[in-house]
Formats: C-alpha cells, sequence, structure tokens
C-alpha cells in the first residue's frame, strides 16, 4: 500500500494539486473548494481513484510519506549539484596565466621562425 501511496502523490495532475486532495479529505476545504473537486472527481477518473487511494491512508501518514519523498528529492539535488561542481572546471587563475603565456610563446617562435627564414 506504501507504494500506491507514492504513485498516487507523484503522479500529479494538472487540474489539482496534491494539497487540496489532501485539505479535502481532512475537511479543510470551503463548500466552493469541495463542490470544486467533487465536479472534478465526476469528470476525472484519476482525481476520483486518487482521492480513494489517498481516503485509505490516514492524513498523518500521507504527510509523514511526502516530508519522506521531499527529503529524498533534496538529497539526490544535492547530490547531483555536489559532483557537477566536482565536475566543472575550477577556476584557477594561473591556468589562464599558463594559456597566456603559452600563446605568448607560440607567437613569439612563429615570429622567430618567420624572421629567419626570410633573412636567410
Amino acid at each position: 500500500m506504501n507504494n500506491d501511496l507514492i504513485n498516487i502523490l507523484s503522479n500529479s495532475n494538472k487540474d489539482i494539486d496534491n494539497q487540496k486532495l489532501m485539505d479535502y479529505l481532512a475537511g479543510k476545504l470551503s463548500a466552493e473548494e469541495k463542490h470544486e473537486i467533487e465536479k472534478l472527481m465526476a469528470d476525472n477518473d484519476f482525481v476520483n481513484d486518487a482521492l480513494e487511494g489517498l481516503g485509505e491512508v490516514n492524513n498523518k501518514k500521507i504527510q509523514d510519506i511526502v516530508d519522506q519523498m521531499n527529503m529524498s528529492l533534496q538529497k539526490k539535488l544535492k547530490q547531483k549539484k555536489i559532483r557537477k561542481e566536482k565536475r566543472r572546471l575550477k577556476e584557477y587563475p594561473w591556468i589562464y596565466l599558463a594559456i597566456a603565456v603559452i600563446l605568448v610563446l607560440i607567437v613569439l617562435a612563429y615570429y622567430i621562425i618567420h624572421r629567419l627564414e626570410s633573412g636567410q
């Protein structure tokens, strides 16, 4: 049942957000908002199935699972950011200096070689 709840919450619908579904089940919505959700339930099987699934689990358990999913997502995003930073070329000024010196040496070598060839 835990996997079913995760599937319900992770497959968001563009018509309604997860918080509204949980507020509906907790009875925190106004009559107008309840009517809107009930209308969506009649028109959309996904919303209807989501509410049935969420209704089988108590609200505290849902919030715990949502919090756990958010923490897991944040942890994965942080790890991805760290890996990306490791792959990124660090901005060391000596690298730019070394490139500039090499370019100057190449230009000087070309100029000297070209001058020696034309002088002979």
